[in-house]
């Protein structure tokens, strides 16, 4: 006899598998990013994925519903990577703490960052991820660096703007990738530059 007991487990049973798969199928998305495939296809992908393509398309039903899937898990992983800087602190300090985190956030979404590049024109989630990684950016330099702006009054929106360009994803893809820097030496340009911004 099949009771309510055991159909709930088996409910139960294939909603975790689902999501297994689905896990699955966006880390192998990201893995591959990070390995510079920067538009992997479905069939690459569900490959490196273990599962058919049909299976893809079955957890996704498009490539809209991966994407805003994939940037959900960078998102959360550069979530798990900040920590609040305490605005009290000296201020060569605290550009020594931003600067540290920010560069360490900046290489880890790089692989998204390049990726988002080619297909955030025709993509709403590539765009939604980009707003939030602004949105991120402005609190965060509002959190460390507020009695400064403070300080700036009727130039407050001028500084606040320099310091987000300094420090954003385009401004660390030139030092890194135009210019050919490594990381020591593009993280110096970072902290020098905030630090002449800020009169530190």
């Amino acid at each position: 006899m099949v009771t309510e007991e055991t159909v709930q487990r088996h409910s139960d049973g294939r909603i975790a598998r689902g999501e297994r798969t689905r896990d699955a199928i966006v880390e192998a998305h990201a893995g591959l990013l990070r390995e510079g495939v920067l538009k992997p296809t479905a069939k690459v992908i569900a490959e490196r994925a273990g599962v058919s393509p049909r299976t893809l398309w079955l957890n996704f039903k498009d490539l809209e519903t991966l994407l805003e899937a994939t940037t959900a898990y960078w998102l959360d992983a550069d979530a798990a990577l900040r920590r609040p800087i305490d605005a009290e602190l000296p201020l060569p300090q605290r550009i020594e703490l931003y600067c540290d985190q920010r560069v360490s956030r900046l290489e880890h979404i790089a692989p998204a960052a390049r990726s988002s590049g080619l297909g955030e024109p025709f993509s709403v989630a590539l765009q939604r991820s980009r707003h939030e990684h602004v949105e991120r950016s402005l609190q965060d330099l509002d959190a460390t660096f507020g009695p400064e702006l403070e300080a700036a009054g009727a130039d407050r929106t001028i500084l606040a703007d320099a310091l987000f360009a300094a420090s954003s994803w385009p401004a660390w893809s030139s030092l890194r990738d135009d210019l050919g820097l490594d990381v020591d030496a593009a993280a110096a340009i970072l902290r020098t530059t905030l630090s002449r911004l800020l009169g530190a």
